[in-house]
């Protein structure tokens, strides 16, 4: 018999299905939720110890932020895009956010890039980017990207990277953009984007933005493609 929650419960409800939709979101961007992996339901209802309607509810916006999928006969499994569909994905961010920069080089208050600075700040202290291993982001607000559409004062912009593309875009950009050095130069990029944004040189920060997701793209196509090397490796 299915069980009906109580109005007054609500609010309770929606608070459990807000933590199990984060903690789910932060597991699938750091990989610990492996992309293309089946998720069950009763697996997650005993993993985080809560009832079918939260977790629903958390699947639920999990799927609209295109972070999990429904497959026919299969169920729901975390997503996996293609090579095409990662190259396609970062076509989109490259032009996009170069424009976002250009506009906040144009747009972006003395408060708003004081803002930015406090978030590089932020970064600069985390343990995972001082030993080089990752340079892992928070969401919203402490992340530079988001912080920088936002500056760019374009509602279109902000719908299409803040919303549509956003957890897809910062899934493959954390899983694979750190390796090497990369997590310091890209810190580096950042900062020197922000400079040309203070300085209102909107042409220097679209380059320096188009630049920096450029490089990311390539180091993720590269790990992504060793990756898909090392499995197919391991399947024969």
């Amino acid at each position: 018999m299915n069980s009906i929650v109580p109005e007054q419960t609500a609010p309770e409800v929606r608070t459990l299905a807000e933590r199990v939709f984060h903690e789910l979101q932060d597991a699938i961007v750091r990989g610990e939720l492996v992309p293309g992996s089946k998720i069950t339901e009763p697996g997650l209802s005993k993993a985080y110890g809560i009832s079918r309607g939260p977790l629903r509810e958390a699947m639920r916006r999990l799927e609209a932020h295109r972070l999990i999928e429904r497959v026919p006969h299969v169920g729901a499994r975390v997503v996996k895009l293609s090579m095409k569909e990662l190259l396609e994905l970062f076509d989109v961010r490259e032009a996009l956010e170069s424009m976002a920069a250009r506009l906040a080089a144009e747009h972006m208050s003395a408060e708003e890039i004081a803002g930015l600075r406090e978030v590089l700040a932020l970064h600069e202290r985390q343990a995972d980017l001082k030993s080089g291993e990752a340079y892992y982001q928070r969401e919203g607000d402490l992340d530079f990207h988001y912080r920088i559409v936002l500056g760019s004062h374009n509602r279109m912009l902000m719908t299409m990277l803040c919303d549509d593309l956003y957890y897809l875009v910062r899934l493959y950009r954390t899983q694979f953009s750190a390796s090497g050095t990369r997590p310091h130069r890209a810190f580096v990029e950042h900062h020197r984007i922000v400079d040309a944004i203070e300085a209102g040189d909107a042409e220097l920060a679209e380059l320096l933005m188009r630049r920096h997701v450029s490089a990311s793209r390539a180091n993720v196509v590269e790990r992504y493609a060793t990756i898909l090397t090392q499995q197919a490796e391991a399947a024969t």
